[in-house]
């Protein structure tokens, strides 16, 4: 329900769109929330598309109410509790969800080292909810004040992998190598310069957000590695049988290079039906990746890379990828559709050609037929009319046997050009009477 709109001064009501709510709330779903340096977060996301959503939903639900916790309302996309000195941060997307876990940290001691105790020893919590689904996303983030050796970055991650940049103002210090720990956790280290709980929540959010986007970005690599054998495979193949095309004669060798083509346009559009969602949601995610990176506004640290040039060198070949992937496969599909329309064309022609000599040969026969039946009919005539003249030869003959004074010959030689005229025109008039009845 949206609350009505009130005009001063009066007491009408103006009625509210169905999305006005919606649309006002989504500027304000996400709040940052300010965080005490120091402070270690550990972050997962897990697969949670099709019936996952709605079971982790209600183990929520039921681990906050069994804690007399408010839990997450059948709309809501986000939760935020907390108990104790922990807090816990849930976000429900369309294909994953995020459990973000606010941790108290120790301040680091002289000679300390960060991201100590280890985040397998801390992530006790995560274990009392069921697992969502399979885990994409296993994070460590270690938010240190600064003034200590310990927090140099070649002292903490490999060397050859280490990202790291500054807040454009110099606020903040965030470095990782991306790799795994023994664990399964990417570490990201934070260290604060000034930043302030506020700006501190901030920073630590779109670094977060950038590191769970650039994983489930790459999620499309994969799929394009799979369809680029298929895509190949249905490309030479096309070029095979276009050169067939050429030599191909006849409706059966047509008809069996169409079938092939058909064949292969299935096989593509079904690759392509699978991959759509896929590619699509990469682009997305790394547009976001990209988002948060320039909203930080990244200044480099030393020789080591900044994380937009470490993802540009390494990330951003896999978008190239799934972007080439996804134009072969439009590309093939017009090039198919093309060649089959093609061959369609050839089929129809060759099809009206038979029709054409089809009609040609029942036309002759139909000639033929008729020939046949004036024939036929000629001779039914010369038949009626012999059989009906000996018939009038028996009445004239014997007339004269009873003594008329006739000559036989002479009359049954004048019966016989009446009555085969006669004859001929009883027999045509009956058959153009069965042609009016047959049309």
């Amino acid at each position: 329900m949206t609350a009505e709109i009130s005009i001063e001064g009066g007491a009408a009501r103006l009625a509210p769109h169905p999305l006005r709510a919606a649309v006002l709330g989504e500027l304000h779903a996400r709040p940052f929330t300010p965080i005490e340096t120091p402070r270690r977060v550990l972050h997962f996301a897990f697969d949670t598309s099709a019936d996952r959503a709605e079971a982790d939903r209600s183990a929520l639900v039921d681990f906050c109410t069994r804690r007399g916790l408010p839990g997450p309302k059948p709309s809501d996309k986000q939760h935020h509790v907390a108990f104790g000195s922990t807090a816990l941060r849930w976000e429900q997307h369309s294909e994953f969800t995020t459990y973000t876990w606010e941790l108290p940290a120790e301040r680091l001691a002289p000679g300390g080292a960060p991201f100590h105790p280890a985040a397998s020893a801390l992530a006790g919590p995560m274990a009392l909810l069921p697992q969502p689904g399979p885990a994409l996303v296993a994070l460590d983030l270690h938010l240190l004040a600064d003034g200590f050796d310990s927090l140099a970055p070649d002292r903490l991650f490999d060397r050859a992998g280490i990202a790291a940049f500054e807040t454009g103002d110099g606020a903040a210090l965030v470095a990782t190598d991306f790799k795994s720990d023994p664990a399964g956790f990417v570490r990201i280290l934070v260290v604060d310069r000034g930043l302030g709980p506020e700006r501190a929540g901030a920073l630590v959010q779109r670094v977060i957000e950038a590191e769970t986007y650039r994983t489930l970005a790459l999620l499309g690599l994969p799929e394009a590695q799979r369809l680029a054998p298929s895509i190949g495979r249905i490309e030479k193949r096309l070029a095979e049988l276009t050169e067939e095309m050429r030599r191909a004669e006849g409706l059966t060798a047509n008809h069996r290079l169409l079938d092939e083509l058909t064949a292969l346009a299935a096989e593509l559009e079904a690759g392509g039906a699978a991959s759509l969602f896929r590619f699509g949601a990469s682009r997305a995610y790394n547009e976001i990746v990209q988002l948060r990176l320039h909203t930080i506004g990244e200044r480099p640290v030393g020789a080591y890379p900044t994380w937009s040039a470490f993802l540009a060198r390494r990330m951003a070949p896999a978008m190239r990828t799934c972007a080439t992937i996804e134009e072969r496969q439009a590309n093939l599909s017009t090039k198919l559709a093309r060649a089959a329309n093609l061959l369609r064309t050839r089929v129809d022609v060759e099809l009206e050609q038979q029709n054409r000599n089809l009609l040609q040969s029942m036309n002759e026969r139909t000639r033929l037929q008729l020939r046949l039946q004036a024939t036929v009919e000629g001779l039914s005539v010369a038949a009626i009319s012999y059989y009906v003249i000996g018939l009038l030869g028996y009445v004239v003959k014997a007339a004269h046997d009873a003594g008329e004074p006739v000559d036989p010959s002479f009359i049954i030689a004048g019966l016989v050009p009446v009555t085969v005229l006669v004859i001929w025109w009883v027999v045509r008039r009956i058959r153009r009477r069965h042609i009016a009845r047959g049309g």
